[in-house]
């Protein structure tokens, strides 16, 4: 499942989306992410998943494509969900024994707080998708820029976060050829109890850890031998331009927060 993991990649296809300059998309995403949060009901549930269509739509993404590769942290969605039910109380009483005490509130703040979830998790799946790490670098500096004033440093903030959101799908296709090797080896990571699959992680966990820290390494002496020294004389190969597309999807948000806002208020 690991190596069907999409967070951070890069698809180069031609689409609106593709197209948008990466500030805008970053900002969309960002409020988006705010309004969300204000979403209380199930009428604007089924309206943030129809915005999530509609952008999957103007990607040329398939739709399977991005679900599929959101599966594999479903288990963060389940675990929300799950604690959800365990400790928040309210509404009917639907099962109790002993400590457990499962309430129709708690299954159905567990269910919305999952579909918060998908969907800000849909939302920065699309961004990666649509937008290459060099561009998302640039922008993410662009708009630092104003922190420098106060000595915050920018480039090297927006490098790390590049690096780190590039090196996703490395280490997640890292993982699954040490799972491999080690299943080649006789080694059985699918069965037996709790406590049987987590020791066999160990022997997982020491090559991916070694393998990462070879990487970072063979990343810094590349960038040191090449002369890299922050941002310190450093001239931009690729310019940012903002267009009149850029301005219209963001106003596009006000019309948003008043759905979402009415939603709220009258449904």
């Amino acid at each position: 499942m690991l190596d069907k993991m999409i967070l951070g990649r890069y698809v180069p296809i031609e689409s609106f989306v593709h197209s948008l300059d990466p500030r805008t998309k970053l900002l969309f995403v960002f409020i988006m992410t705010i309004l969300v949060f204000l979403i209380d009901n199930w009428y604007g549930y089924l309206f943030g998943f129809l915005l999530v269509f509609i952008i999957i739509k103007l990607s040329n993404l398939n739709f399977m494509f991005v679900f599929n590769g959101i599966k594999p942290i479903l288990f963060l969605i389940i675990f929300t969900f799950l604690m959800h039910v365990f400790l928040t109380k309210g509404g009917k009483t639907l099962f109790e024994w002993g400590i457990i005490n499962i309430q129709m509130g708690g299954i159905l703040m567990g269910i919305m707080i999952s579909f918060r979830f998908i969907i800000i998790i849909f939302l920065s799946t699309i961004m990666t998708l649509t937008t290459s790490p060099i561009t998302l670098t640039d922008a993410i500096e662009t708009m630092l820029k104003p922190f420098k004033k106060i000595k915050l440093p920018v480039h090297e903030l927006a490098l790390m976060m590049s690096i780190a959101l590039r090196f996703i799908p490395t280490l997640m296709d890292e993982t699954q050829k040490v799972m491999k090797a080690q299943i080649s080896r006789g080694s059985d990571m699918s069965s037996g109890n709790a406590l049987e699959r987590v020791k066999a992680i160990g022997p997982l966990l020491i090559p991916l850890f070694v393998s990462a820290f070879k990487r970072a390494d063979d990343l810094a002496v590349a960038m040191e031998v090449r002369g890299y020294r922050g941002d310190v004389g450093r001239t931009k190969y690729r310019k940012l331009e903002w267009q009149t597309k850029d301005t219209l999807i963001l106003l596009t948000l006000i019309p948003i927060g008043m759905i979402i806002f009415i939603l709220r208020s009258y449904f």
